[in-house]
């Protein structure tokens, strides 16, 4: 029954790409923004089985959401949900079609081991913030247990501090329930092997997306201050749920 529900499920991702596809490309070369990406994101997210429910109020001016970073189908919940763009390592604009698609919806792809890129990436980051679509960054770097979190990482978070424009963090804090440990992405997994097991899984995957409370970033004196506060927050909201916290495992997948 696992090989079938594979099936399904990727034949149902595939059915969501065609269906989003041609009316994304008809508003490309309107050269509207599309609206596409996002449809693309929820039904994929479905289509995978995952159920997501919001809890809290995103935030409706210009937005730089943070969140804790899990499994690849965080992408799927919290693009779907709002429509955000996405900061990813450069190495997925390489991928085969995921990174075509990834592009689709204006993820920022930065590079962070090459000397002296960091100042146009955030100028990128600027212009992003610009056109009013909100921005996700995943600060851990790659993904946790979901119990706890790594450090974050706080050299993106230069973008705002001064805030390019009027524009708030929102905290997001992502949790799988009981099946955070099933689902989450582990070292010692490959990517191919972990995609597998999840389309195999049985049962729908309930996904709630905490939506904390928004804040200014000019509150921060500095990227450190402003990443050790959002950290904070969210690490509270996960203690919160998990009872009994345990050691964050780093996996294979960075964004």
């Amino acid at each position: 029954m696992g090989r079938v529900r594979r099936i399904t499920r990727t034949g149902a991702l595939a059915a969501s790409l065609l269906l989003c596809l041609i009316p994304h490309l008809i508003w490309r070369a309107a050269r509207q923004r599309s609206p596409w990406p996002r449809h693309f994101l929820g039904l994929a997210a479905h289509s995978v089985g995952a159920r997501v429910r919001i809890e809290g109020h995103p935030f409706q001016g210009d937005s730089f959401i943070i969140a804790n970073h899990v499994s690849w189908v965080d992408i799927l919940a919290l693009g779907g949900a709002t429509g955000t763009a996405f900061v990813a390592h450069d190495g997925i604009a390489g991928w085969p079609l995921i990174g075509w698609l990834a592009a689709q919806n204006n993820t920022l792809f930065v590079t962070r081991n090459r000397r002296g890129a960091l100042s146009g990436q955030l100028d990128a980051l600027r212009t992003a913030l610009a056109g009013h679509q909100p921005i996700a960054l995943f600060p851990e770097g790659t993904t946790s247990d979901g119990t706890g979190l790594l450090p974050f990482k706080p050299s993106l978070l230069s973008v705002l501090l001064p805030p390019p424009r009027s524009v708030r963090i929102q905290p997001v804090h992502i949790d799988y329930g009981a099946a955070t440990a099933e689902i989450s992405w582990h070292s010692n997994e490959p990517a191919g092997a972990n995609v597998k097991r999840l389309m195999e899984r049985k049962g729908p995957l309930d996904v709630t997306l905490r939506f904390l409370e928004p804040f200014d970033p000019a509150i921060c004196p500095d990227r450190k201050v402003l990443a050790a506060m959002t950290q904070e927050r969210i690490a509270a909201s996960i203690a919160s749920f998990h009872s009994a916290a345990t050691p964050c495992i780093a996996g294979p997948h960075e964004s």
